[in-house]
């Protein structure tokens, strides 16, 4: 016998109507590594969509309450991020979905939004480019102080250490006393044969891939700038890695390398320069790692801005 609609039982809403066990407030519940796609908005105005985990979450403030409706932060997950380019806008509005169907048990809501976006990035001195994957971490939040947006992102760049380049350059010094002795006259295709031979170049510096890991907490008003705080970052550092790489942009590198000679410590205060100039950013945090190929550890400088009550260095040691 089949059962009409109006004689089927409700079903059981076990996280609204029976009381916990223990009470108690809770600062978040929620859901993590949801499978969502994002669109996003190129600065020509082209859209693309990149796979991303996804982070949801509201507190709970009703001690007596049992739980927080999952279904529905999912639901407004899926329909916000699925349909529309991600901005500070339409986060701004999914939050306020979160805290709107849960209005009697939570006034605080966020969300992280982690994706790996791709740029085509140009050789540097042949017609060639590449693709450069950076991985992104976008964080939103909001509450009785308002609302607020954060970007994070990584950037992987070349440094080449100064002590060890001024050693090489006095082993060099030292081998071309030993190849033409004072007094001894010298010719000039001779010195410039020298100069190209590794006998001569007796010596190199050491250098190795590095990593940046860059936050921001965004102005009202501002657009996600995803890519322009890449390229503000990799401008900073003047050696960002490459992609397609032939032998004339593999010795733009080099030279690019010799011209930017930096200890970790160079490096931060560099990218801590060009983001205390950008008005878009009310405060950052910042890691410059080079991944020593002399030493088995790694040397690492952390900065931030320095604005009361925001990011600090210390708290991410």
């Amino acid at each position: 016998m089949t059962m009409s609609p109006t004689s089927a039982r409700a079903m059981p809403d076990i996280a609204s109507d029976a009381e916990p066990g223990a009470a108690g407030q809770l600062d978040w519940v929620g859901m993590d590594e949801i499978a969502v796609p994002v669109r996003l908005a190129n600065p020509d105005g082209s859209i693309v969509q990149s796979p991303a985990r996804v982070a949801a979450y509201v507190n709970l403030k009703r001690a007596d309450a049992r739980g927080i409706h999952m279904s529905r932060l999912y639901l407004h997950v899926d329909r916000h991020l699925s349909s529309e380019p991600l901005t500070p806008c339409s986060l701004r509005r999914l939050l306020r979905d979160f805290l709107d169907s849960h209005a009697d048990l939570s006034d605080r809501a966020r969300i992280g939004i982690r994706f790996d976006h791709m740029i085509r990035r140009r050789a540097l001195a042949s017609d060639n480019s590449g693709w450069k994957t950076y991985p992104v971490t976008i964080n939103a939040s909001m509450d009785a102080s308002g609302f607020a947006v954060e970007v994070e992102t990584e950037v992987l760049y070349s440094s080449t250490c100064p002590c060890s380049a001024a050693l090489a350059r006095q082993l060099i010094q030292e081998q071309f006393d030993a190849d033409f002795p004072e007094g001894q006259a010298l010719d000039r295709q001779q010195v410039v044969a020298w100069l190209g031979s590794e006998s001569g170049i007796r010596a190199t510096p050491h250098s190795q891939r590095s990593s940046a890991r860059v936050r921001v907490r965004l102005a009202a008003g501002f657009d996600l700038p995803i890519i322009d705080l890449i390229d503000l970052i990799e401008s900073a550092l003047q050696t960002p890695v490459q992609t397609a790489v032939k032998r004339e942009d593999e010795q733009a590198f080099a030279l690019l390398n010799g011209q930017n000679l930096m200890f970790c410590e160079d490096a931060a205060r560099r990218m801590q320069e060009a983001l205390d100039a950008d008005e878009r950013i009310v405060d950052f945090w910042l890691r410059a790692a080079h991944l020593e190929s002399l030493h088995p550890h790694d040397a690492v400088a952390y900065a931030s801005k320095g604005v009361e009550g925001g990011y600090s260095a210390d708290s991410r040691l």
